[in-house]
């Protein structure tokens, strides 16, 4: 077959919705564009884990220590099952951990932001984790079988983190005045990296086109943008709280109108400028540094062994 003709069979599969699987024929740019996209996301998965895990030995009782270590238990569970599935396209662990820790791969900008208060552990619960499922979710059903089958997985474990932190929020709103306060000042801070959390607008995405054509990305950052504002802002207002953005607002048809951001803010977090960008990647540098006599060990010892 020639290329071309393996191309179109390649699409005609997506088209009626078979999974591409690792030994399976992929244009060279749909490899490219997964290794990318799956990196990436299993690099949040993983740095996802550090402002919450600083709060592990500060949560207020014991039951909430429990969750919290068991959701940052299982960011780095989903960090593990994406970087199994992008190792299916060829790219070493080795190599994708190396590329995060020298800054040259990126991860989710909400990641580079201060985790303030505990009503900062329900926010990301609630809406970063509330915004992840909706990506997730779509992304579930691409076209390449490793990376569906993981997120499938991923996402029954986040609903259950979306009703932790909807719960912290729920519980604070019903303490103090002082408690409700927190959340409101947890809400401003966190919300315009949420508005970016899905990337750039769709014109201004170099990626989009391409993920979408091969059945990578079933929605665009915009529709998934809209999706997620649809689900939240009613039940933020619901609950008394209200949006740092006066101009917000929900059309006739059901459409979110929004202040743009400050995308030249995300694009300097994405690129390591964030305010906790660089002690972040040195949490991890140094975890892996520390980690290093365990990797050691686990390769010298006979495979049964380590079975």
């Amino acid at each position: 077959m020639t290329e071309q003709e393996r191309l179109e069979e390649f699409e005609a599969r997506i088209a009626q919705g078979d999974k591409i699987e690792p030994g399976d024929w992929m244009p060279d740019l749909y490899r490219k564009q997964l290794i990318r996209l799956i990196h990436q996301h299993a690099n949040s998965e993983i740095m996802g884990a550090l402002p919450e895990g600083t709060w592990i030995p500060y949560a207020p009782t014991f039951k909430r220590k429990l969750a919290l270590m068991a959701k940052v238990q299982d960011e780095v569970g989903h960090a593990q099952l994406l970087y199994r599935a992008a190792e299916t396209l060829g790219k070493s662990r080795e190599a994708m951990v190396e590329e995060l820790l020298s800054g040259q791969s990126k991860y989710s900008n909400v990641f580079n932001y201060p985790c303030e208060t505990w009503a900062d552990i329900g926010i990301i619960g609630w809406l970063i984790d509330g915004a992840a499922i909706i990506n997730q979710t779509l992304m579930a059903e691409g076209s390449y079988g490793p990376y569906a089958r993981a997120l499938k997985r991923i996402c029954l474990e986040e609903a259950f983190h979306i009703k932790q932190g909807y719960d912290i929020i729920i519980t604070l709103m019903n303490g103090t005045p002082q408690q409700w306060a927190m959340v409101q000042d947890a809400l401003n801070r966190w919300w315009w990296p949420i508005i970016m959390f899905f990337g750039p607008h769709d014109k201004a995405s170099v990626h989009t086109a391409t993920l979408q054509r091969w059945g990578v990305k079933p929605k665009t950052n915009d529709e998934q943008r809209q999706e997620f504002l649809r689900k939240f802002v009613p039940k933020i207002w619901e609950l008394g709280l209200t949006l740092p953005d006066p101009d917000l607002h929900i059309d006739e048809a059901g459409e979110v109108h929004f202040t743009d951001p400050d995308w030249a803010i995300f694009y300097a977090v994405i690129n390591g400028g964030g305010p906790m960008g660089p002690e972040r990647l040195a949490v991890r540098r140094l975890s892996y540094q520390e980690g290093a006599w365990v990797r050691r060990a686990l390769a010298g010892r006979p495979v049964a062994a380590v079975a």
